[in-house]
Order: C-alpha cells, then sequence, then structure tokens
C-alpha cells in the first residue's frame, strides 16, 4: 500500500468520523485509565496477574490439544464474571465510592447543596470545640477519636454506638473521653455540627500497606473510615499526646490548636465565607490570650 492509497483511507476514515464518536472514544480511554489505576493502587493487581496466567495457560492448552486441561479452564471461564465480582468486591465497593465522591459527579443535581449560615456557623462552633477539647487531651495525653462526617452519611456506624444528638462542647469531648468513662475507647460521630453518636466501632485500614506499625487502633480506625468515605477524622494519640488528622486515607500528624482549625475548616467548609460564630470565638479568645 503506497502512501496515496493511506492517505485516501484515512480521509475517507475522517469523513464519517463524528463528534459523537470522539466522546466515545475519549469515554472508553477513561475507563480503562480509571480500571488500570484501580488495578495499581490495590491487591487486585496480584488477582489480574494470575487471571492473565490462566488465559496465557488456557491459548497454550488450546495449541496443544491438551483436551482436559482445555475443557477446565474453559468452563472456569464461563462463570468468570461472577468469580470476578466476588473476588474483586471490596475493590468494586471502594471504585464506586470513590466515584460517588468525584468532583465531577456533584457538578449536576446529585451535587453538594449549598450550605445555610445556621450550618456554617454550627460547624464552625463544633471546630472550635473540637480543637480546644484537642489541646486538653493533648496536654493531658488523653486517647481522643472525632469523626467529622461530610457528605458521606455514616448512619451505619452510628448505629454501633449510642446515640447522644447534642451540642459539641469540650466538657462534653471531655465526659466522653474521660478514660473511665465507658464510651471513651470508641469514636465520636459529629454531623452537622452537633454530636450524632458515640463510642461508635470504625473499621481499620485494609488497604494502606504503607501505614506505620507502631500506630495503634485509633490511629488505624482513623485511616480506615476515611479510605470507604469522605470523612474528617480529629485522633488525640494516648501515648504521646500527637494530634493527627485523617482526611482520604492520609494521616497527617502534629497539629496544635491553630492549625487545627485551620485545617478542619479548609476541609469542611470549602468556598464559601467564613464568618459567624467562629469569627466571634477566635477574636474573643485573642483577647484573652493578649491578656
Amino acid at each position: 500500500m503506497n502512501f496515496t492509497v493511506w492517505l485516501d483511507n484515512v480521509f475517507t476514515v475522517l469523513k464519517t468520523f463524528r463528534f459523537i464518536d470522539a466522546i466515545d472514544i475519549i469515554v472508553i480511554a477513561f475507563i480503562v485509565y480509571y480500571l488500570f489505576k484501580l488495578v495499581r493502587e490495590t491487591r487486585a493487581e496480584q488477582l489480574v496477574k494470575g487471571i492473565l496466567i490462566l488465559f496465557v495457560t488456557y491459548f497454550i492448552a488450546t495449541f496443544l490439544d491438551m483436551l482436559m486441561l482445555e475443557n477446565l479452564l474453559s468452563t472456569l471461564f464461563e462463570f468468570g464474571v461472577v468469580f470476578i465480582v466476588i473476588i474483586f468486591l471490596p475493590e468494586i465497593r471502594n471504585a464506586l465510592e470513590q466515584l460517588g465522591r468525584n468532583k465531577i459527579s456533584r457538578l449536576g443535581l446529585l451535587g453538594r447543596a449549598k450550605k445555610s449560615d445556621e450550618w456554617i456557623q454550627a460547624e464552625e462552633k463544633a471546630i472550635a470545640d473540637v480543637a480546644e477539647a484537642a489541646e486538653i487531651f493533648s496536654r493531658q495525653k488523653t486517647g481522643a477519636l472525632i469523626v467529622f462526617e461530610n457528605e458521606t452519611k455514616l448512619s451505619d456506624i452510628c448505629a454501633t454506638g449510642v446515640e447522644i444528638n447534642a451540642d459539641t462542647s469540650p466538657a462534653l469531648f471531655g465526659n466522653l473521653f474521660f478514660n473511665k468513662a465507658p464510651l471513651h475507647d470508641g469514636a465520636v460521630i459529629v454531623r452537622n455540627g452537633s454530636v450524632k453518636s458515640a463510642g461508635c466501632i470504625l473499621p481499620l485500614t485494609s488497604r494502606n500497606e504503607d501505614v506505620d506499625m507502631n500506630l495503634g487502633t485509633r490511629h488505624r480506625a482513623s485511616i480506615g473510615i476515611t479510605e470507604v468515605s469522605d470523612a474528617v477524622v480529629v485522633v488525640v494519640s494516648e501515648e504521646t499526646g500527637t494530634i493527627s488528622v485523617a482526611e482520604n486515607g492520609v494521616l497527617t500528624s502534629d497539629f496544635d490548636k491553630k492549625s487545627l482549625v485551620r485545617r478542619l475548616r479548609n476541609s469542611l467548609i470549602p468556598n464559601v465565607e467564613k464568618k459567624g460564630i467562629f469569627s466571634k470565638l477566635s477574636s474573643r479568645k485573642g483577647e484573652k490570650e493578649d491578656e
């Protein structure tokens, strides 16, 4: 085939190429990329290698006319879709959850609702109360685990604890995490600026293989819940008093009260004017510190 014929074929294809075809190609490329990314970031990579080995074995058995092995693998592949769903169930669930939390999904009707001034004030007060309580816990080396619910609802997690439904305050957090209190070992769930439940059980991290072996159950639980939701978690170490924040499966440590407030506001109240009760609380506390 000479260059002229090849060029004519290209122009023929381009003449029939539609705009919808370009969108089709982009969508397929995105799906393939996302699947590769999902496989590479999870334990599914080793399972995919095993499946590829089975396919290669099947082709070899067919080429060499190994009837028993060929029939066995052929029967296995007939139920392959069911097996894949069962094997990759955790990865499929995580992928769908991540897709639901993706910014693209928030552009349409399922997007994040505009928050009212009352909600913002309640959330800012909760942030200020949690930061103040965390500072006290840090000095006293009291372990604490406080989860800020975000767009992903944590009703199933709340059901594992005791329903509280109370306004936040440093005193309330102090009572909940007092080392003799019956609920101090569990997590506190903060929803819409209020304490929803306490003594809740969180899932431990299962995907992060780089987690420090020295981390305790609280820190592993804080990472675990942020791997399956968009929650933001404040955790205080009982051994060192270190204040940490877990978000998107990543644990960041060494916060003080001011940096903790800044981090929580940026994560929980993005792209809105930070005003109301928090600014009043901050100004009053700043005046007291100056005195």
